[in-house]
């Protein structure tokens, strides 16, 4: 595969919000920087006067110091998108003020989207990630208390239309191997049995600082140069990436180590539109998707042995 400036390989992180705030990350972000290693963060547009249990931690766009830093952020060239609406369940109503809130802050609508945690507006999320049989399979394991609507037109949470309208990339699937294309060589890619999203894309998961250290170490990014492949990290760097003001050194490190590399370092949707230039970004065939699908449970369940 070819990349920009005669690169030998790509890297980019999408960087889910949860427990992001200026004190945690902006050490982080200016180490990216500093490297000229601008990528992807996620945010939330709205309060949650509501509260959440397990997400209280994380800023949303309501803080206007927390605005003004993401502001910052997609100045230097850092891409910026959601995270749904806010950290709890959207209606349609407050998605749609989410959305309208983030074009009011940043120029535009966003452009990739990742669904969040237990959020009921999330698209195509639960069992329904599945669109082969392993989809009941997957039904009988989810929690039958927790329902995601977001693709269901009658459901208040319903928001696929604007999904749609206004989203080029959804996240789906994520593995635990730095190049994501060999665990998805088609990403992304599109599906005829979810009319609400254009293009999915696959990551690999690396979920805090500890999973980092584990999974992208310098020796994995040499041999995801000699490869030539691509990484799409999804993590939250707000977890531990970031430790009294001061960016954990051995993450530190790692990316440095990363920055001499022949690496083309991008936003995640420039990586993914360099991708589809590149031939992908078709309908998968029903063999690809079963294939695509059970790598992903077959890597679920390693995980969780």
């Amino acid at each position: 595969m070819r990349f920009p400036d005669g690169n030998r390989f790509a890297f980019s992180i999408v960087d889910d919000t949860d427990d992001s705030r200026i004190d945690n990350v902006k050490p982080i972000y200016d180490l990216l920087a500093e490297l000229s290693c601008f990528t992807t963060k996620t945010v939330w547009p709205e309060p949650c006067p509501e509260g959440s249990p397990l997400y209280f931690a994380g800023a949303t766009l309501d803080d206007p110091e927390y605005r003004d830093f993401c502001l910052g952020l997609q100045k230097q060239g850092f891409e910026i998108t959601w995270h749904c609406a806010t950290m709890e369940s959207s209606t349609r109503e407050r998605t749609v003020r989410g959305l309208e809130t983030f074009r009011a802050v940043f120029g535009h609508y966003p452009s990739v989207h990742v669904n969040h945690g237990q959020n009921r507006e999330n698209l195509y999320w639960g069992a329904a990630r599945y669109r082969t049989p392993l989809r009941l399979v997957a039904a009988l394991r989810q929690d039958r208390r927790v329902h995601f609507e977001g693709e269901l037109e009658r459901s208040p949470y319903f928001w696929g239309d604007l999904c749609v309208r206004h989203m080029q990339f959804i996240r789906n699937f994520t593995f635990r191997n730095v190049n994501t294309l060999k665990c998805d060589p088609h990403t992304p890619y599109r599906l005829r049995s979810t009319p609400f999203v254009n293009l999915w894309f696959s990551a690999t998961d690396a979920p805090d600082a500890e999973a980092f250290k584990a999974l992208v170490t310098p020796q994995a990014l040499d041999r995801l140069s000699e490869e030539g492949g691509v990484c799409i990290l999804a993590t939250h760097l707000g977890k531990e990436f970031v430790q009294r003001g001061v960016v954990d050194p051995v993450v530190e490190a790692t990316l440095r180590h990363l920055a001499q590399l022949p690496v083309w370092v991008a936003p995640v949707s420039t990586v993914l539109h360099h991708l589809i230039s590149e031939g992908r970004g078709g309908y998968l065939t029903p063999a690809e998707l079963l294939a695509l699908e059970w790598r992903h449970a077959w890597d679920r369940r390693r995980r969780h042995s």
